[in-house]
């Protein structure tokens, strides 16, 4: 049986001597277990044409199997809507949750290899969900490296959420711009 490794992730290190500091410092908390923290990274990607072809949903579940480095599981409808062709039970997209190691290798990939190649990028919106929650989504999935350009069958997007631990949606600003996210500049 193989061994597991005790391979840390870059961003762990940073988050507990860089990040954790900074945010204790900012909002006064009296003990570091109070800093918010990420707890889930989940991708989402809906995939329409699916209704008339299941063999549709292979490749995004193969790309996005690449991108977060585990199996995606498949998503079906809950109801049946006559007006967009669909019935309860047919598969139409595919996610994946991330925890921990796996999680901390994504978001390091995102912000500092995905986000950056995104064409006429110019700031990640400051929109969270009012609990401390990000939210945003990726046009074209090929801008991450390990997606081959003359591979794919066709360009998708997909929709990132990151989970934190936070209260406010300010501690979760600052504890992702600590981590290096780019946002766009507040006015």
């Amino acid at each position: 049986m193989a061994k597991k490794q005790d391979y840390k992730p870059r961003l762990i290190e940073m988050y507990k001597k860089q990040v954790v500091p900074l945010l204790q410092e900012k909002f006064k908390y009296s003990n570091p277990h109070e800093v918010p923290r990420l707890e889930k990274i989940v991708l989402n990607m809906g995939v329409g044409e699916a209704t008339e072809n299941a063999k549709n949903l292979d490749g995004a579940i193969e790309d996005l199997t690449k991108i977060s480095g585990q199996k995606p599981i498949i998503r079906r409808a809950k109801k049946s809507i006559s007006n967009f062709k669909l019935r309860a039970g047919t598969p139409i997209g595919c996610s994946v949750t991330l925890r921990q190691s796996r999680m901390y290798e994504f978001f390091d990939r995102l912000i500092s290899v995905a986000i950056p190649r995104v064409r006429d990028f110019r700031g990640m919106q400051i929109k969270f969900d009012g609990r401390g929650n990000y939210n945003f989504s990726i046009k074209e999935q090929i801008v991450f490296p390990e997606i081959d350009y003359d591979k794919i069958d066709k360009i998708r997007g997909f929709n990132i959420t990151i989970v934190t631990t936070a209260k406010t949606d300010e501690e979760a600003y600052e504890m992702l711009k600590a981590f290096g996210v780019p946002f766009v500049k507040k006015q």
